[in-house]
C-alpha cells in the first residue's frame, strides 16, 4: 500500500531510536508493562511517534491489564489500517497507522471487556506519543 508519508529505510532510522525503529518499522513489540503509558490516565490524544498523526483519544483507553495501553476504538476509523498477521503461528490483525505504516500493535475482538466495541486496540507505547489535553 502507498502511504501518504513514504520516506526510505535509512531516513526512519535517522529519525527514531532504535527501540521506536524495532517496534514502528519493523513490528516489534515492547516488553509488556514497561511503557510510558501503559498506566497513563491522562487526558489527550496519541499520536502516531513516526509521522504525528491523530490516532487515539484518552476517552477510549481502558485499563485492560495486558501490559501494554488498550483502547477500544481509534480516534477515526481512517486513522488506522488494518492487516491480518499470521507470525509467531497465530493469526492476529496487526493495527499500522494508515498514514506512514508504522506499526502499532494488535487488535483483539470477543475477550469480553466491558467496552463499547468489545475491541482491545493493545498498542505499544513506544508507538506514540500523547499530546496532553490543554484544560
Amino acid at each position: 500500500m502507498a502511504y501518504e508519508i513514504d520516506k526510505p529505510d535509512e531516513q526512519w532510522r535517522a529519525e527514531l531510536s532504535p527501540e521506536e525503529y524495532a517496534v514502528l518499522r519493523q513490528a516489534g513489540t515492547e516488553r509488556p508493562f514497561t511503557g510510558e503509558y501503559t498506566d497513563t490516565k491522562a487526558k489527550g490524544v496519541y499520536s502516531c511517534r513516526a509521522c504525528g498523526a491523530e490516532l487515539f483519544t484518552s476517552e477510549t483507553k481502558f485499563e485492560s491489564h495486558c501490559g501494554w495501553p488498550s483502547f477500544y476504538d481509534p480516534k477515526d476509523t481512517d486513522a488506522v489500517e488494518l492487516i491480518q498477521d499470521t507470525s509467531h503461528g497465530m493469526v492476529r490483525t496487526e493495527v499500522r497507522c494508515a498514514r506512514c505504516g508504522s506499526h502499532l500493535g494488535h487488535v483483539f475482538e470477543g475477550e469480553g471487556y466491558p467496552t463499547p466495541t468489545d475491541q482491545r486496540y493493545c498498542i505499544n507505547s513506544i508507538s506514540l506519543r500523547l499530546e496532553p489535553a490543554q484544560d
